[in-house]
């Protein structure tokens, strides 16, 4: 965010629209009206509103607030703090997204050690998974079953319980439509006598059949009486011997590492900005890095190809991303919680361990202090702290004005109700 003088006012704006929001600005409309048939129904005007917001972020038609130093000698002028979209499929407003959660994550994840897998789905049913995005949530599940079964055989009699964190992902680093389940998982568990039991590392073995076990179950459970899927599923056997690829080498020894690292996988943009090299107008050039040789292939495609593969990964509207099972559910959480803190108070005897503390959330006052060392509400001229005196919501309308209580502006109200509803 940055001050732009407009007409003798100041606006609070996006420092740089980045080269997707300029891509999305001047091709959207025209690919959507070729190609949006290619998208789902149930969602296509969930993507079609994801990436309007997108455009309009940080920019007065979502919306603002309007301050100004009442009183100042110096004529200072007004500032306008423009609304942003919020959406995860912005880049600028999912890296907040993400960097929010990411903090948030540290004060809730157990302070042990977790280990990061991934859950890979194969190419021959990816596009069950595109028409109907609800699916991926019920695997989302089975990767918490893949976990507590394994433990539940390993010990029935103490009733082993893990905690696992899912993160669904659509994409690949060439941005093609690749779903897969992202899982974080205690390497440990507590028992039936509230005690905390360290856990070996899992056989990828058994990961990887469970997994395939399980992903097939599913497709039997959804097509039941489809024979072509029947067929498949025993085609998917025989292909994959040794079940679907699950990789699980990545290991975090506390919270803040592994929260982090949870994180940025979050709500990362298919793509990131500085893998955007050209951009012509007419054809959109990106590189990445190879994930079996490491490496680096260019990319040159026709803008509309590039679209097609960027907005595929738009999920539907309230898509549930992250998962919390076992020791991480609502229901077994804050007895966990209060075992675990005790347990670290034991190992290291510090009483803080003990103690729940919270960080408050950044204001946006706050963010713009640390990232550009200004105060963006003090007046440049006189030096004192600036008075909100209007906001304006594209949704709403105006719904605050700090004269709204004198005639003048009950008038002014009117005036703006007539003109809309005219």
């Amino acid at each position: 965010m940055f001050v732009v003088e407009l007409k003798g006012t100041s606006w609070m704006m996006k420092r740089d629209s980045g080269v997707i929001k300029q891509i999305l600005k001047e091709h959207f409309d025209g690919y959507w009206k070729m190609f949006s048939n290619t998208y789902p129904v149930s969602y296509r005007d969930d993507i079609k509103e994801a990436v309007e917001k997108a455009i309009r972020c940080g920019t007065a038609d979502l919306g603002y607030a309007k301050y100004e130093c009442l009183g100042c000698e110096y004529n200072s002028k007004p500032v306008f703090v423009c609304f942003t979209c919020k959406s995860r499929f912005c880049h600028k407003c999912g890296k907040k997204y993400t960097d929010d959660w990411s903090e948030k994550q540290q004060e809730l994840i157990f302070d042990v050690p977790h280990r990061h897998m991934v859950f890979t789905i194969p190419k021959e049913i990816r596009q069950i998974f595109f028409e109907d995005r609800k699916k991926l949530n019920e695997l989302s599940k089975e990767v918490a079953q893949v976990f507590q079964f394994y433990f539940q055989r390993k010990s029935k009699k103490r009733n082993l319980q893990v905690g696992v964190i899912t993160v669904i992902h659509t994409f690949g680093r060439d941005m093609k439509f690749n779903p897969h389940v992202h899982a974080l998982v205690t390497e440990g568990a507590i028992d039936n006598r509230n005690e905390w039991v360290p856990t070996e590392f899992i056989p990828y073995n058994f990961l990887r059949k469970s997994w395939q076990k399980v992903v097939l179950d599913m497709l039997k459970k959804w097509y039941p009486s489809n024979q072509k899927v029947q067929e498949m599923i025993s085609d998917l056997y025989q292909r994959y011997p040794n079940g679907f690829y699950v990789n699980a080498e990545k290991k975090m020894k506390d919270a803040k590492g592994a929260a982090k690292y949870i994180g940025r996988y979050l709500a990362r943009p298919a793509i990131a900005e500085y893998r955007i090299t050209n951009y012509d107008g007419k054809n959109v050039e990106f590189w990445y890095e190879d994930h079996q040789t490491g490496r680096r292939i260019d990319v040159k495609l026709p803008v509309f190809q590039f679209l097609i593969k960027l907005l595929q990964h738009i999920p539907p509207k309230h898509f549930r991303m992250v998962g919390r099972y076992g020791l991480y559910s609502r229901r077994s959480y804050k007895r966990a919680k209060d075992v675990l803190s005790l347990y670290a108070f034991m190992r290291t005897k510090q009483l803080t361990l003990l103690l729940e503390t919270k960080k408050k959330k950044k204001s946006y006052r706050q963010r713009m202090k640390e990232a550009f060392d200004n105060d963006p509400f003090i007046c440049p001229c006189c030096k004192r702290e600036m008075d909100l005196v209007e906001i304006y919501h594209a949704d709403y309308g105006f719904i605050y004005h700090y004269m709204e209580d004198m005639e003048v502006a009950k008038g002014w109200k009117k005036n703006v109700k007539k003109q809309k509803a005219g």
